[in-house]
């Protein structure tokens, strides 16, 4: 089977530490992780964001469905993290897993770079995420430079 990669880098007018806290925290996730063309309500992202601690992607409903699973590989605070990705039925054959690698660096003055490398991806997985990081990651950003998130998207 052949293995996608997905690349995504932005530049954002904030700090590596208030990108990092974005990508982290779950009370931030909400108000960002959302696609406007999807029926589905925000998600968050929880852990405790150290090396071999669990993480999941919840949808913030009534049942708090997980969509997506996998481990944090790689943890260097405000630069660097590194999970692996999975669908929850797939959480135990870790040889399938996808990885997610966020990079965040100082680009320029109150500049920001973000670079989302999302690599070992099976052709759905490519073609979900191929809409999905996009609309995620511009609103990251656009929530970060003005407080507000993109029309269309929920927050909570």
């Amino acid at each position: 089977m052949e293995s996608l990669n997905f690349v995504y880098v932005t530049y954002i007018l904030s700090t590596p530490e208030k990108v990092w806290n974005a990508i982290v925290d779950p009370e931030v996730t909400k108000k960002y992780w959302s696609d406007p063309l999807s029926k589905n309500p925000a998600h968050i992202n929880v852990s405790e964001w150290k090396v071999g601690s669990f993480w999941k992607h919840v949808r913030m409903d009534e049942e708090k469905t997980v969509d997506i699973v996998g481990k944090v590989l790689e943890v260097n605070p405000p630069t660097k993290l590194v999970i692996s990705w999975a669908r929850p039925d797939e959480m135990n054959d870790e040889s399938i897993h996808s990885r997610v690698t966020f990079e965040i660096s100082h680009y320029a003055d109150g500049l920001v770079r973000l670079a989302v490398n999302h690599e070992g991806l099976d052709s759905q997985m490519f073609n979900g995420i191929s809409n999905g990081w996009p609309s995620v990651l511009s609103n990251l950003k656009t929530y970060l430079e003005t407080g507000k998130h993109l029309a269309g998207h929920i927050l909570l």
